[in-house]
């Protein structure tokens, strides 16, 4: 059979890939495109625009954040003692069994770890501890934690008295009868020790405007590495009030964090309860949000680390 055809050119064989029918995409290409489109959104959305969730229920919290929940609850209670907040709270997180003896179970738990290393640590465990015995618990970390809290001692100056020498010529009295013997008692100087008061300061302040986030004041309280501290407690004032409230309610966030929501036009100032200076005045001005254009109040982005 002749390979020309009626013109005389060369038929390509029925194999060749000239002769194969065409299709109007590829799948290999559609494949790789699919692949490259799904690594790409990914990476977008968790390294470049990760999404911040804002509307976790207590109860969805993983263990580790529902402690430092747990013990955000007792701190606040250490501050107004409103206990039927306090329980509303637990009630809340959907803890198995009595609430109350959960925090003793909670506490035990941070009490065998490195959770108390730190005097954050501790004081949140106590705080802890304190709730739930009030209530008529117990637990282990009431051993655990037994006898370190050491105060510090207030050290005592024995002041000495100088002896007077009588004079060579005079021959001293003798006591009358029935007549008590002064006797000479070393007085002793109390010094007392004074804690600093300022060992956080303001190390960062930013502002921003959001619509969904108008008019906030955000607080971080980290260590000297950036590490959060839980249970710090934060004091907002204003013109006529004040508000105190704790780092780590909100662990969603943030163990190191708390917010605080501004009225629009007042001035304010934050600091961490008698351990830092107050701000500077943190105003809650009208912005405009600008990715929605939206009319919205000025917030603020603040971090306190220890001087």
């Amino acid at each position: 059979m002749s390979r020309y055809d009626n013109s005389g050119n060369y038929a390509p064989d029925a194999r060749s890939k000239y002769r194969r029918p065409r299709y109007p995409f590829s799948t290999w290409g559609v494949a790789i495109g699919l692949i490259l489109g799904i690594v790409g959104g990914l990476i977008y959305a968790w390294v470049f625009n990760p999404r911040i969730e804002f509307n976790t229920e207590p109860w969805q919290l993983n263990e580790t954040d529902r402690a430092n929940y747990i013990a955000g609850i007792t701190l606040q209670y250490s501050y107004d003692s409103d206990l039927s907040k306090a329980v509303n709270r637990l009630v809340v997180l959907k803890l198995t069994g009595d609430p109350i003896q959960a925090v003793a179970d909670t506490a035990c738990k941070l009490a065998s770890s490195s959770y108390v290393d730190n005097s954050s640590g501790q004081r949140a465990v106590r705080s802890m501890m304190t709730f739930y015995q009030l209530q008529g618990r117990s637990g282990c970390a009431d051993t655990l934690l037994a006898g370190t809290d050491q105060s510090t001692p207030n050290p005592v100056i024995e002041a000495s008295t100088p002896t007077l020498q009588p004079p060579a010529t005079k021959t001293p009295t003798p006591p009358a009868p029935n007549q008590p013997t002064a006797t000479q008692v070393q007085p002793n100087v109390v010094i007392p020790t004074i804690q600093p008061q300022a060992d956080f300061t303001l190390v960062d302040v930013r502002t921003y405007c959001s619509k969904e986030l108008s008019g906030l004041i955000e607080v971080r309280v980290q260590d000297y590495n950036g590490d959060p501290i839980p249970g710090a407690s934060i004091t907002v004032k204003w013109d006529n009030g004040e508000s105190t409230f704790v780092t780590g309610l909100k662990p969603e966030r943030g163990a190191d964090y708390a917010d605080f929501q501004m009225d629009a036009g007042k001035s304010y100032t934050v600091q961490v309860a008698g351990r830092s200076d107050p701000s500077q005045a943190l105003v809650a001005g009208s912005c405009s949000d600008p990715e929605s254009g939206a009319q919205a109040i000025i917030s603020y982005r603040t971090t306190f680390r220890p001087q």
